[in-house]
């Protein structure tokens, strides 16, 4: 049986959809300006995910007593930063594909793929500013809460990147989690949760259980990300698949995998080639499954949701809401099972 929060996703996208894609038209009268900067835009738009942040956003803010499109601006500006952070992160990481498609990068060039994620980081500020159901106060709020989630995403991506260009292999668990909490925790579930909540005029317990409990299950999310890139069979025929061995990237897996020393130097080996052959990304693979560190990362995972779900057990919430929000935590590692 299908989780429900997917059908919810799947139901609900036509709320967010037209919000998105109608945003980049209409805003410019010079063919040139259109070409190189909204219509690109466009089209990464229309190529969208399953936009589960600005739903939760909205799903959050029904939880505490508001409705459902109460937080379409807070909603709409998370899934811009979205896409500044995929556009931006695809450059970084020397990306291919997103969700199927060339990188924007690839089609556009980096110029102007540059360009285009930063006028979407300035679109998190102005769409706050330009909603009329918003009051002042409420604005400068949310605005902090966005102004933060975006500090510590660039912090974690700093983390990611920087420990990737200087070689570094000596990174433990504990400097994982916190890199992974920074950079994906805040947008992906944190954030979008509390700043829901905050617009439906939730007390400060309901806020900050539904940012506690969007911490973890954001965390959770990541690491499920992590995993599938590695041993996903959807992702099987994708040509980013364990493009995160090839980047070297340090996830949990490889942390972890890297503390046992009978495989760390074959491991450090691998994980610096840039490898693209498939029998050394299966390799890489194998020595994963032999130190325990993908079932480790796997039950990581499973133990953050339940951890997750107890914050919110005793905190009031609209009672169809709570279910989709437990739904979501099971959905975010239903595929680690």
């Amino acid at each position: 049986m299908a989780n429900p929060f997917a059908q919810f996703l799947k139901d609900h996208q036509v709320d967010i959809n037209p919000c998105m894609e109608a945003y980049f038209c209409g805003r410019t009268d010079r063919a040139d300006l259109d070409t190189f900067l909204y219509a690109p835009l466009r089209a990464f738009s229309a190529n969208a995910g399953k936009r589960h942040r600005p739903l939760i956003c909205m799903l959050a803010c029904q939880a505490v007593g508001g409705t459902f499109t109460d937080a379409l601006a807070p909603a709409a500006a998370i899934e811009h930063f979205q896409s500044a952070a995929l556009i931006h992160d695809d450059i970084a990481d020397h990306g291919e594909l997103r969700r199927g498609e060339p990188c924007m990068h690839r089609t556009q060039g980096i110029g102007i793929a540059t360009n285009c994620g930063d006028l979407e980081l300035t679109t998190v500020t102005s769409i706050i500013l330009a909603d009329d159901f918003l009051s002042a106060n409420l604005k400068v709020r949310l605005l902090g809460e966005l102004t933060a989630m975006t500090e510590r995403t660039i912090e974690g991506q700093a983390l990611d990147l920087g420990w990737v260009r200087d070689d570094r292999f000596d990174i433990s668990v504990e400097d994982y989690l916190a890199m992974a909490t920074l950079k994906t925790a805040y947008y992906s579930g944190a954030t979008p949760l509390a700043c829901g909540a905050i617009v439906g005029g939730g007390s400060e317990e309901q806020v900050e259980a539904l940012r506690g409990f969007g911490m973890k299950t954001g965390l959770a999310f990541q690491i499920q990300d992590d995993l599938l890139n590695l041993i996903g069979k959807a992702e099987a025929n994708n040509k980013d698949f364990r493009s995160d061995i090839t980047e070297g990237k340090r996830t949990l897996v490889a942390v972890h995998a890297l503390s046992d020393a009978r495989r760390h130097d074959e491991l450090v080996d691998l994980l610096h080639a840039g490898t693209t052959d498939p029998a050394e990304l299966q390799r890489a693979v194998d020595l994963f499954e032999e130190t325990g560190s993908i079932e480790y990362a796997r039950r990581y995972a499973l133990d953050l949701i339940a951890d997750a779900k107890q914050i919110l057990a005793d905190i009031e919430l609209e009672p169809a809401s709570r279910e989709l929000l437990l739904n979501m935590a099971d959905f975010f590692v239903e595929r680690l099972s």
